[in-house]
């Protein structure tokens, strides 16, 4: 993973550390970058050698390459999607219990019961 970072663009920022630092206390920061890139890639290690214990033989038979996220381009996932054939429509059936069917009848009887400014009723078991 280089980030963007050319050799040019890696010299100014040692520059700038040079002139920021001094020379006396860049040492002490170089080592201290090291032992942080060094702890950092321990830690890379390890998660990857745990994955590898955890998920057995079939770690090494996946193509991590089709998982980068910088494969996927947006604008192709939509125009996927848009285009896509559409499926059959969802038909949606009614519940047929009884008890439904007297409950919504009830609640159609009791709005129609309702006068001007009365507050509907609350259904403590809707919620």
């Amino acid at each position: 993973m280089s980030f963007g970072l050319t050799f040019d663009k890696l010299l100014i920022i040692g520059l700038i550390a040079v002139f920021l630092l001094g020379p006396e206390r860049l040492p002490y920061y170089a080592s201290q970058l090291a032992r942080l890139v060094r702890s950092l890639r321990d830690m890379a290690n390890g998660a990857k050698d745990r994955m590898r214990e955890e998920m057995g033989p079939d770690f090494d038979e996946i193509d991590w390459k089709k998982l980068d996220p910088r494969q996927y381009d947006p604008r192709r996932i939509i125009r996927d999607a848009l285009l896509e054939d559409e499926s059959p429509p969802v038909v949606v059936r009614p519940p047929r219990s009884a008890a439904f069917a007297e409950r919504k009848a009830a609640v159609a009887q009791r709005q129609s019961e309702l006068s001007d400014g009365e507050p509907a009723p609350f259904d403590n078991e809707s919620t």
